[in-house]
């Protein structure tokens, strides 16, 4: 499954996320700074699900519009520390990942 992780996101959550999940970043595909529906339209011609924290972007976009399935990742903090120990979680629950849904991973 093709992920990209959104650009508040520590990049050293890539690590955590393999082999189950084939991650890239905003800033590697050159995305830093683009809105979230710019954004959004961009990563779903390539990827099949965008990992964020931004407890915005389902009060903010039409999530149906998109052909890329939202996974929020809801942790104490931005940290690795805290994001990656909701891994397995994700992991686990990476078949439940919809095109135009979002997956929430909690503490």
């Amino acid at each position: 499954m093709k992920a990209l992780l959104d650009e508040n996101m520590p990049q050293a959550l890539v690590r955590f996320l393999a082999p189950e999940f084939e991650v890239s970043t905003v800033q590697r595909e050159g995305w830093s700074g683009r809105k979230n529906g710019d954004l959004l339209e961009a990563a779903a011609a390539k990827f099949d699900v965008f990992i964020t924290t931004d407890q915005g972007i389902p009060h903010q976009q039409n999530l149906s519009r998109y052909a890329i399935g939202i996974v929020l990742l809801e942790a104490y903090s931005n940290r690795v520390d805290d994001l990656s120990s909701l891994v397995p979680q994700l992991k686990a629950r990476r078949d439940q990942v919809a095109v135009g849904k979002v997956l929430r991973v909690s503490a």
